[in-house]
């Protein structure tokens, strides 16, 4: 079911142009991404500090509460979604959350926008399962994503990803390992496990109020 735009959506946009780049996608991902317009995140933030990234940020709570922990970071929270990323970016604006930034755009575009080995670690948190065949290559794990993350991660630097959907995360699992990354901290029930520092999305915590076991798993390229 599609969301229904919000009321005043452009208006609200635009009071967050201090938090947001508005990023305007070119159709053919093939023909953007040779157009390259790198993001300065030395400018964006006003300083030096590692970068990480959060694919697919909804309403922002992961990113909010992770800037906030680790004020020695710099959070690029990405979202193709107006409805929900507006809600992200007037709750950082509200708390003051200086070290977050939110991006409009989709995952196909992150080589076009983002410089090569210049992200610390990414996040995956309760990405869309696309559950039928037909739309693998749609998934955030699928191997033509991987790509991507390989060039703009750093050397040694890892991604998290959690979900609720166990078939999702065998995908996951397989795409990751055939790519060639290694896998640890692998968790089939993470509030059950002894795993510290979680930090719980809109998603994670309606599903673990219901019961539903978390999938949670770090990949890294040595």
């Amino acid at each position: 079911m599609r969301m229904r735009k919000k009321k005043h959506l452009e208006e609200r946009i635009g009071k967050c142009d201090n938090v947001i780049s508005l990023i305007s996608d070119d159709s053919n991902v093939l023909t953007a991404i040779e157009k390259k317009e790198y993001i300065d995140t030395k400018a964006l933030f006003g300083n030096d500090n590692p970068v990480v990234l959060e694919i697919g940020c909804g309403k922002g709570r992961f990113a909010c509460e992770l800037a906030k922990r680790e004020p020695d970071i710099n959070v690029l929270a990405l979202e193709k979604c107006e409805n929900v990323l507006v809600m992200a970016c007037e709750t950082a604006m509200k708390e003051n959350i200086t070290n977050l930034k939110f991006l409009h755009s989709g995952a196909e575009y992150l080589e076009k926008y983002i410089r090569p080995e210049s992200i610390e670690r990414i996040y995956l948190n309760f990405s869309c399962p696309y559950p039928k065949n037909r739309y693998a290559n749609h998934r955030l794990t699928n191997q033509r994503f991987l790509k991507s993350y390989e060039v703009i991660l750093k050397k040694g630097a890892e991604i998290h990803q959690k979900t609720d959907n166990m078939h999702f995360f065998e995908y996951s699992i397989e795409q990751l390992t055939g790519y060639g990354f290694s896998l640890k901290n692998i968790s089939l029930d993470l509030h059950n496990s002894d795993f510290e520092g979680n930090i719980e999305t809109e998603y994670e915590h309606r599903f673990a109020s219901q019961g539903m076991p978390i999938y949670r798993l770090e990949a890294y390229i040595k």
